[in-house]
């Protein structure tokens, strides 16, 4: 949260008002994931008191999630909770994700635009937007630790496996991020029709896998349409079994784009 009030700050003392109102825009999608976490502690049995709703109003209400998590982990130990422990951290994984996707996401886009267009010497918006990076990064990185952990036979991956995790997508990231925002800083508005020609072919590949994860029509279409927008960036594995032959067809149109990208 810091980097990002940093950086609200810094527009607003500097009279910038358009950048300031459009990072401060950044920060209202991250609201759906909060909003996600109240009804997830209603279901779960826990109707949400004015304390718990003023932590998520703040935004802090995954930071009370991962806290419940880490008092039940020390309390459950090696004991049957151990299966409680990994659905409420599932839960944190999923909507930090979420939250990363909506909010980070933006912000990192946004600020990473103002560096290279805008203010290239800009101290405090490089560094949020370097921060964002690594907080989107770890975000897909806890998200791949806890599918791995949910299936069976398979034990937590070790640390060198979770530092090489967290290279990968912080330079995938930064490559995609990096190509869109030098493409917009030529084309200006072409980058969104780019952007849309991706996110259309990506959520039909999404329809032709007929992902199953979500059973209703509308909200399997609306599902497909998110995550087809999210695979312009990165890519999420989505459907259970060997994804190697996915990544690839992923990789394939991706690296496309950023040799286009680079050559115009």
């Amino acid at each position: 949260r810091s980097p990002g009030l940093c950086t609200i700050i810094h527009y607003l003392i500097r009279g910038q008002l358009g950048w300031f109102g459009l990072t401060v825009a950044c920060v209202v999608p991250g609201y759906a994931a909060q909003l996600l976490s109240i009804l997830w502690f209603r279901a779960d049995g826990r109707p949400p008191g004015c304390w718990l709703l003023a932590l998520h109003v703040l935004q802090l209400g995954l930071w009370k999630r991962y806290w419940d998590v880490l008092r039940m982990a020390a309390k459950a130990g090696a004991s049957a909770r151990a299966g409680e422990v990994l659905t409420q951290h599932g839960d944190v994984c999923v909507l930090r994700l979420l939250e990363a996707l909506l909010q980070t996401l933006p912000h990192l886009l946004l600020q990473a635009y103002v560096v290279v267009a805008v203010d290239p010497a800009g101290f405090i918006p490089g560094v949020s937007a370097g921060l964002s990076l690594l907080s989107l990064a770890w975000a897909l990185v806890s998200y791949s630790r806890f599918a791995c952990l949910l299936k069976p036979g398979h034990l937590c991956p070790p640390a060198a496996a979770i530092l090489c995790l967290l290279l990968w997508r912080t330079g995938m990231l930064g490559t995609r991020v990096l190509a869109l925002v030098l493409f917009a800083r030529l084309y200006s508005f072409w980058v969104f029709a780019v952007a849309g020609v991706h996110w259309l072919l990506m959520s039909f590949w999404l329809v032709a896998q007929q992902t199953n994860i979500v059973a209703q029509p509308c909200r399997w279409r609306l599902f497909n349409c998110l995550v087809g927008a999210v695979y312009i960036f990165c890519y999420v594995n989505v459907r259970p079994g060997p994804s190697k032959h996915r990544v690839a067809v992923f990789y394939a149109v991706s690296t496309q784009d950023i040799r286009y990208s680079t050559w115009v």
